[in-house]
């Protein structure tokens, strides 16, 4: 039986800290992005498809609705990516979410890219 694998980052955008707490486990990959210091945000969920299918991963908002697009478009990639179930968080207060996007993405990029590293 093995345990779930944590990773912790951060990077400086716009002389703000964004933190990025990753959960990896069997059957699924949870991603905690938020600016400032970790806390629960906006929570969305999303399915990897299978091989033989075509299309975007099946996601949905389970908790908040203030980031609901980049929570969930990050969710998607996130389950693409791994190919296990997403659950992605995302809480941010002094940027927009369209001013989120790329630095959440590039941080999310960044820790699975440090989550490579270790196996």
């Amino acid at each position: 039986m093995s345990r779930a694998k944590i990773i912790k980052e951060e990077i400086v955008e716009r002389e703000t800290t964004f933190f990025a707490v990753y959960i990896e486990t069997k059957n699924a990959n949870q991603l905690f992005l938020s600016e400032g210091e970790d806390k629960l945000g906006t929570l969305a969920v999303a399915i990897p498809q299978p091989q033989n299918l075509v299309g975007s991963p099946l996601s949905s908002i389970l908790l908040g609705d203030r980031n609901m697009m980049i929570a969930r478009a990050l969710a998607e990639i996130l389950a693409q990516k791994t190919k296990k179930i997403g659950l992605v968080s995302v809480f941010i207060k002094s940027v927009t979410e369209q001013e989120a996007a790329p630095i959440l993405r590039k941080l999310m990029e960044k820790t699975l890219k440090k989550e490579e590293n270790k196996n």
